[in-house]
């Protein structure tokens, strides 16, 4: 019996239906062990009943190695722990649901780490990399995973447990395995371990007696297909020295291939290679700023050296560029801008996602790996076979090893044909220049069919009897490497149908004009479906962000549930409008998958593959309940701007009425809120009604009514921008736009109020009330636009209101110009200061107020965060000569998501993540700076402390 959680339901099983891969394969069950004599009991109960078993850690195999039809054993909930390090051994013991990043801070203090590192690492775990024989960058200098595995605690096929290790030739664990080896030592030889990266078929090569006979290296990259893993010893190197980054520019990938064999007889960290187009790509999507400047080029080598000091690492640096064929070089010392160049290369699964002409691109060929002196060689028949079949990708990878990741668009949005044919004649090929279809991932389900174009007859025949002797119920992750399933079967991609954004849309898109239904996800062919399949599981929404912080999925780093993380909620609306296993977007699983997204939409920065949650979540919320009945808290906070103004009329008997808290807690269960929430006050004096009865010139004597501060009459006119005021600004915080009206005067610009309220609609997005908000902003483009398209900048305050101006508004008005103009025009403030269009002229006296006596505890807005980005207000801040702590994480309130019932726990463990500590640790006197209302709200209602806005500390100190 175990006592972890076993989970059949339709939810869980979709989203563990599939991985980083194109399959789609359901589970009868989910497991969560909560410790190994759990995961054995739940072994053991599946081996009685002959059902397949899969392990799983991050669920981040490319290859399909993390699915099966049976049991899903996942171990990254509970089996996780570092049980021991050993400084002078240079070991750790682990369990197999550690996540490396993990491994890796509780390494650090002595001075070590785990050799390999894949991309994936703040994500992936042990027990995947052991299942897969990871590598990553650093291979080149340590090896991969089997070469720094100790010993492994197993559990076979057979119900055996052992602990599997070097130095043992008879094998005394595995009956039958010592005939096995001894009977086929010239075919072993021959046809296994020839060079580095053969990871494809079993690694037979290191049951040899030369090799050690070492079982426990012989098992690594075996895909759970013989073993389960319940702990291992691993190897721990010491932590490289001054590390610098070497870029080196070429005309082409091939050409900077051919540069590797030079280079690696200088023994770099590493040597990774990366196309100019997966950089364009992060330039599109992260603009510019986030990519340092490099040598000019089509291609880059990236090459990784150290030394004992700065001197030293640069001698080696320089060393790297002379012995290299490359004329267009940089050298970059560790610091922001060599981690900006290792965060692309982290980032190049999910980047690579698109293709340069915005087609989706899936894995497959994901990982083949030649000898790095064919490597040049190779990549030209490969762009020549990609050139055949009319499909593109953005090749990277592990160029020191011989390794390439590849992404590619073949067609599979109605079949697997193109995969298939590909496929062969691909491996056909890494097979003539004597490589492996896999260098790092394993075969899974993608390529395992395809080992004997690898293999002789013989050696496949052998690898059927290695895997006999340890599961011959065939019960151990089955359809993998041994009696494969094939390649085009189980794909999860053509079973899709589209879902279109226009009403009378034809099934190949958008060609009928009729109206939008919701969102016209134009970068996505105004196809739903497209836009879930964005997700291709890389899971870096599942990073483990408690060492750096992090955005993204909030209620994930909450709950560590994969139902609460981004890949989880992409994996049921997949299921979802496949339509086989989830019953289509109105489903109960979907509501349930999406009920804990805050809509905080750092996916839509963050993740690489460009997935947008938040969006998603409001069209399944618009398609749901258009026409129907809504929830009534839809109606309480998605209707929050009209309540307010509503308010507006009679403010002070509205704010004595709510401050009883019995009334206040009835009002707040009869609007489907949390009773532990606090109702906010309203303005007596809306910003609005301030502005127009000349709150701007009141006491200052001699201006007339309107009359700008500081202007006499008649003076030359000064550049002007819109003061928008939004509806949270205007009702609940009129303190902000005030000060927004002194700086922005007091920088030599004239502010301009609108005559009319617009409103951007954003509760009503939130909320999926899509027609609503389509009104609402229909509205502020007749205000907004005249200003726009004239030239005029429009400031926002409010970073959430701000952030659907630049975002969400093209999405509902992609056709309508104005809506170009709009999200062209809107600023914020720090944009608006230090932008070189937009910046105020020194030459007016202006200059930063002095802001050197401020400690501050910053937290972003996630909305900032993700459409306009934070490093202008930084920026500001510290050329204001304020020391600042930048909170990286949701502030938990995420506008109306932790005032709605069900949701307060959730949204107080959010702000456990950054905030609540920060603010508890904060010094007296420390200001809390936050441009967000619900950000000021949460501090305020959780920990009492009250916020500024960014514009009321600079007003403050003009």
């Amino acid at each position: 019996m175990t006592r972890g959680e076993v989970d059949s339901s339709v939810r869980r099983r979709a989203e563990y239906s599939t991985d980083a891969s194109n399959y789609r394969v359901v589970p009868e069950v989910v497991v969560f062990p909560k410790d190994t004599d759990d995961a054995i009991a739940a072994l053991d109960v599946a081996r009685e009943l002959k059902v397949p078993i899969t392990a799983r850690g991050a669920g981040t195999s490319i290859a399909g190695n993390s699915i099966g039809t049976g049991v899903v054993l996942d171990f990254s909930q509970h089996v996780h722990r570092v049980r021991r390090i050993d400084p002078q051994a240079r070991t750790a013991r682990i369990e197999p649901g550690v996540v490396m990043s993990s491994l890796q801070a509780q390494a650090a203090p002595h001075g070590l780490r785990f050799g390999p590192d894949p991309s994936t690492q703040n994500r992936a775990t042990l027990g995947g990399m052991i299942g897969n024989n990871a590598c990553g960058p650093h291979a080149v200098a340590f090896g991969r995973t089997a070469d720094n595995v100790v010993d492994l605690d197993v559990v076979d096929g057979t119900g055996r447990r052992f602990t599997a290790r070097s130095g043992d030739p008879t094998f005394a664990d595995v009956p039958g395995l010592a005939d096995l080896v001894r009977d086929n030592l010239a075919l072993i030889r021959t046809e296994f371990g020839r060079f580095g990266r053969q990871v494809s078929g079993y690694s037979l090569e290191h049951l040899l007696p030369e090799n050690g006979s070492d079982l426990a290296k012989a098992l690594v990259g075996t895909e759970g297909s013989l073993v389960t893993i319940l702990g291992a010893t691993v190897r721990l190197v010491p932590m490289p020295s001054k590390p610098t980054l070497v870029v080196l520019g070429y005309p082409d990938m091939p050409s900077a291939a051919d540069d590797v064999p030079a280079l690696l007889d200088l023994h770099p960290f590493a040597i990774e290679g990366l196309d100019a187009r997966l950089v364009d790509v992060v330039r599109r999507h992260r603009g510019e700023a986030s990519v340092p400047p490099l040598p000019p080029g089509a291609g880059w080598l990236m090459v990784e050296v150290g030394g004992q000091t700065p001197a030293e690492a640069q001698a080696n640096a320089e060393a790297i560029v002379a012995a290299s064929g490359s004329e267009a070089t940089i050298i970059l010392p560790a610091g922001p801008e060599a981690t900006a160049m290792w965060q692309i290369r982290a980032d190049g699964a999910g980047l690579a996602g698109r293709t340069p002409a915005g087609k989706q691109a899936w894995p497959g060929w994901e990982d083949s790996a030649v000898p790095p002196a064919r490597l040049g060689a190779y990549l030209r028949d490969l762009d020549a076979l990609m050139a055949r079949y009319g499909v593109d990708g953005l090749p990277y990878g592990h160029f020191g090893d011989g390794c390439i990741h590849l992404r590619i668009d073949i067609p599979l949005e109605t079949s697997g044909s193109v995969l298939r044919t590909f496929m062969t004649d691909a491996a056909t090929l890494v097979a003539k220049y004597g490589g492996s279809m896999s260098g790092e991932h394993g075969d899974g389900r993608a390529r395992s069919e395809l080992l004997p174009l690898m293999y002789s007859a013989d050696a496949i025949a052998l690898m059927e009897r290695f895997k006999a002797l340890f599961d011959p119920e065939d019960v151990m992750n089955p359809g993998i490497v041994v009696r494969p399933s094939a390649i085009d079967e189980d794909l999860r991609r053509p079973q899709a149908r589209p879902v279109l954004a226009k009403v009378g849309a034809d099934a190949k898109g958008i060609s009928k004009r009729a109206g939008f239904t919701g969102f016209s996800f134009a970068h996505d062919d105004g196809d739903l479906t497209k836009a879930v399949h964005r997700c291709v599981g890389v899971g870096k929404c599942r990073a483990d962000t408690s060492a750096s912080g992090g955005f993204m999925c909030p209620s994930y780093q909450a709950t560590k549930d994969e139902k609460d993380v981004t890949r989880g909620r992409a994996r049921v609306l997949q299921e979802a409008v496949n339509g086989t296993l989830v019953g289509g977007l109105t489903a109960p699983e979907v509501r349930e998958s999406l009920d804990l997204c805050l809509s905080c939409k750092a996916c839509s920065s963050d993740c690489p593959a460009g997935v947008d949650m938040a969006q998603y979540k409001s069209e399944v919320l618009h398609r749901t309940y258009k026409g129907k009945l809504r929830p009534v808290d839809h109606y309480a906070l998605g209707w929050l701007p009209r309540w307010a103004r509503l308010a507006g009329t009679m403010p002070r008997f509205v704010n004595k009425l709510l401050g009883v808290r019995p009334i206040a807690r009835l009002v707040l269960a009869l609007g489907g809120m949390d009773t532990r929430r606090e109702v906010p006050a309203f303005a007596e004096v809306p910003f609005r009604t301030w502005w127009k009865r000349g709150g701007a010139t009141q006491g200052v004597p001699g201006l007339a009514l309107g009359q700008q501060p500081g202007r006499p009459p008649g003076a030359a006119p000064r550049p002007r921008v819109v003061l928008w005021t939004d509806s949270f600004s205007d009702a609940l915080s009129p303190s902000v736009p005030q000060a927004a009206v002194k700086v922005l005067t007091a920088a030599g610009y004239d502010v301009v109020v609108p005559d009319e309220q617009a409103c951007c609609g954003l509760t009503w997005i939130s909320t999926g009330q899509l027609d609503g908000a389509r009104k609402r902003l229909e509205k502020l483009l007749s205000v907004l636009g005249p200003y726009a398209v004239n030239g005029i900048p429009i400031m926002g305050l409010e970073p959430s209101c701000t952030a659907v101006l630049r975002s969400d508004l093209l999405d509902l008005f992609p056709d309508d110009p104005r809506a170009k103009a709009v999200a062209a025009a809107t600023r914020t403030l720090a944009e608006l200061l230090t932008s070189v269009d937009t910046a105020p002229d020194t030459r007016s006296g202006w200059t930063l107020p002095d802001l050197s006596d401020v400690t501050a505890v910053v937290q972003p807005h996630c909305h900032q965060h993700s459409v306009m980005g934070f490093r202008a207000d930084e920026r500001l801040l510290k050329d204001a000569g304020a020391r600042i702590e930048v909170l990286a994480g949701c502030c938990g309130l995420a506008g109306n998501f932790g005032m709605q019932k069900g949701h307060y726990d959730v949204s107080v463990a959010v702000a456990e993540n950054a905030l609540l500590p920060a603010l508890r640790d904060a010094a007296e006197g420390d200001v809390y700076l936050a441009d967000g209302y619900s950000c000021r709200t949460q501090a305020d209602q959780l920990a009492g402390v009250q916020g500024k806005a960014l514009v009321e500390l600079l007003a403050e100190r003009l």
